[in-house]
């Protein structure tokens, strides 16, 4: 029987919660259905220009290019959240003061940078992952629960039917808990070798494998057939990797998949590729398929769904009917019925234009919902261009002239190709707020061109590309300003070379912006070994005849977007009607605005939330380090604070001891902007 202040905050959830002195932000996205919504209400449109930091933390572990996207949970006065260097903290959530601290490297700390969302408590322990290791630790201590796994931990890259040596499988975004079991999602490699996205459910209490569901499926399992027959034996990718929902009462479980592996060629996984690029429903309980519905076939854009699906209601012919709300990197929301997974809005199948590289296959039509509109421009002109300066256009023209531009879905080229929308959204990882009163999804969206040349494989060329000038054709170098790098696998580690490839070191710079995943491993191999990878292929299943040129943004000669703004803008969405309400620029670059060219907008990373009383919070944006609160009705602009670095993640709402709490993650990073390590509290002055 429960307790009877509990049956009453289920019957009268909202009434409760206003008066309570204590509320939680639970779990990662707030509510089981993630829709970053809550019903506090002592910050107000009214009173909200009167919000002041109440307290800061410093985790004193940011490094240059780290990233800090944690969404904190906080439940009985404590908050939860990982650092930079993927520190496990627990704070008093009114003070910022650290009760404990968990380092799951026990003192071998690296400059790795790690993208982590945070974290799951539940019950007597909470679960985090750190590289391929799932962690139970006891929520109080910070002590690993030694009865859960081995001594408190369970490997990743065991039960997916391969191991790999080299690959690693994490978990960016934190599982989610249904009943007595923990179901989680993978970060896996974009690039050959990889792993497969398998989601997975294990036994809260020990660890345990319970269930698993092959998102490359196997032979005699659905969709087997859309793929090449060997596929699954190779492939990786296909991965929930930006979390998944719940929805307990219909004990079903939902999530959206990334693209297969690799991203950009597909020559050896021919077919549509089911369940890559796909939204999934399976039973919560034994992860079988309920229904399934595939948003990109044969994805060779990195297409990924970006976020966790909202779970929503909609008002159709006067009836509320549950429904599922996925947003995605090309700008469209596709708004599909919970329980079958049809969509409630009308789809249309469009033509697409073939691939004209050898080997590759690409679908004939993909889909797109009708309503609601793109959130983003769906093609680039060269009326789009830039004007900011004289100098700027005519550089981006001379680059827009060199790649083709032959729309949404054209697939890569060894010409080139621009990609927009591009590999970050349109919608990004942050995912939506949703206002149950109104029916509006509010969503931050980026604006960004990229740059993608598919070239032939050769891992002796990437190295004659980037590295020869400095450490010669020969690998000898120059000492003692360019040292030798014969015999270098001897002296460092793999995956030591491979950190200093990505990042750099001393008065190298890093090439983790300029080189792809696959072509950073192909470098190391040919430093360790001397051997190029093509000279190899015919052993070699891994090996793709092409590979990207790396992630390059379409920029200008000052290191701004080369299209016209916006180049990033928050929305609201009306799911009953499929329109928009309305739209506003959302960030600025500081040098841009001191010149007086505002209101651009600018990538940005992490979700806003939306309150019963009228206010959506938001960080994100990337440049200006701001923190908003708009008016939710309107999208006027109510109240901002600059940030020790910006809020590239989604804040928590809670209560404690009567008082309200904002807080957001301050880690940076992104795309060359400064990296912090700070979490930031707002709240209303005392009394």
């Amino acid at each position: 029987m429960r307790p009877f202040f509990v049956s009453l905050l289920l019957a009268f959830p909202s009434a409760l919660i206003a008066q309570a002195p204590s509320v939680d932000w639970p779990i990662y996205g707030g509510t089981s259905d993630n829709t970053r919504y809550s019903t506090l209400s002592q910050i107000t449109p009214a009173n909200v220009k009167q919000l002041a930091v109440a307290w800061t933390y410093e985790t004193h572990d940011d490094f240059k290019g780290s990233e800090m996207q944690s969404n904190p949970i906080v439940i009985d006065g404590v908050l939860y959240a990982t650092t930079p260097r993927l520190r496990v903290i627990a704070l008093d959530a009114a003070t910022g003061r650290e009760l404990w601290s968990f380092d799951p490297t026990f003192g071998k700390q690296s400059s790795q940078r790690f993208r982590h969302r945070g974290v799951t408590v539940i019950g007597d322990r909470l679960l985090f992952t750190h590289r391929n290791w799932l962690w139970a630790l006891d929520r109080r201590t910070g002590k690993p629960i030694l009865s859960f796994g081995d001594s408190g931990r369970v490997d990743l890259r065991k039960g997916l039917g391969r191991l790999i040596e080299g690959v690693t499988v994490s978990a960016s975004s934190p599982g989610v808990v249904f009943e007595d079991l923990y179901i989680i999602g993978s970060t896996v490699s974009e690039s050959l070798p990889s792993s497969p996205g398998d989601i997975r459910a294990y036994d809260l209490k020990t660890g345990e494998l319970r269930w698993s569901f092959h998102t490359i499926p196997h032979p005699g399992e659905f969709g087997y057939a859309t793929w090449s027959p060997d596929a699954w034996k190779v492939s990786g990718g296909t991965n929930v990797w930006a979390g998944l929902t719940v929805d307990h009462k219909l004990g079903m479980v939902f999530g959206g998949t990334g693209s297969a592996s690799f991203d950009f060629y597909g020559a050896n996984r021919l077919g549509d590729n089911l369940f890559a690029n796909t939204i999934l429903a399976l039973d919560a309980r034994t992860g079988k398929r309920i229904w399934h519905f595939q948003g990109v076939r044969h994805d060779l854009w990195d297409m990924d769904f970006p976020s966790p699906p909202a779970l929503v209601t909609v008002i159709r012919h006067g009836k509320p009917i549950d429904a599922l709300a996925q947003t995605t990197k090309t700008g469209h929301v596709w708004l599909l019925d919970r329980k079958t997974g049809a969509p409630l809005f009308p789809v249309a199948e469009h033509r697409v234009p073939p691939s004209l590289i050898d080997g590759e296959r690409a679908s004939p039509t993909q889909r797109l919902p009708v309503k609601p509109p793109a959130l983003v421009r769906q093609t680039l002109t060269e009326d789009q261009l830039t004007t900011r300066t004289p100098r700027a256009h005519d550089s981006a023209l001379t680059i827009f002239r060199k790649f083709t531009t032959r729309g949404l879905f054209a697939p890569p080229s060894t010409t080139g190709s621009i990609v927009f929308p591009g590999y970050d959204g349109g919608a990004e990882w942050g995912g939506p707020a949703f206002d149950p009163e109104s029916g509006l999804l509010y969503v931050n969206v980026n604006e960004m061109a990229w740059l993608l040349k598919m070239e032939p494989r050769s891992d002796k060329s990437s190295y004659q590309n980037n590295c020869a000038s400095c450490h010669r054709s020969d690998l000898q170098g120059t000492p003692p300003t360019f040292p030798s790098l014969v015999d270098i696998g001897k002296r460092k580690t793999r995956d030591e070379l491979v950190a200093i490839v990505r990042q750099g070191q001393g008065r190298m710079p890093g090439f983790g912006e300029v080189l792809e995943g696959g072509a950073i491993n192909g470098l190391v191999d040919f430093l360790i070994t001397g051997h190029d990878v093509a000279e190899t292929a015919a052993a070699n299943p891994n090996f793709l005849k092409y590979r990207n040129n790396g992630y390059i943004i379409f920029n200008d000669p000052d290191g701004y977007p080369a299209i016209k703004p916006p180049w990033g803008t928050l929305n609201a969405v009306d799911l009953n009607k499929g329109v928009i309400r309305w739209r506003i620029p959302f960030g600025e670059y500081p040098a841009l605005a001191a010149q007086g060219l505002r209101n651009t907008g600018t990538d940005n990373y992490g979700g806003p939330v939306v309150t019963s009383n009228g206010l959506l919070f938001i960080g994100a944006t990337t440049y200006d380090k701001k923190f908003h609160a708009y008016d939710k009705r309107t999208g006027k602009l109510l109240w901002e604070a600059t940030l020790p670095a910006s809020g590239n993640a989604t804040p928590s709402l809670y209560m404690v001891n009567g008082r309200e709490y904002v807080v957001i993650a301050c880690g940076g990073g992104k795309n060359g902007a400064e990296s912090g390590g700070t979490y930031v509290a707002f709240a209303l002055p005392q009394p």
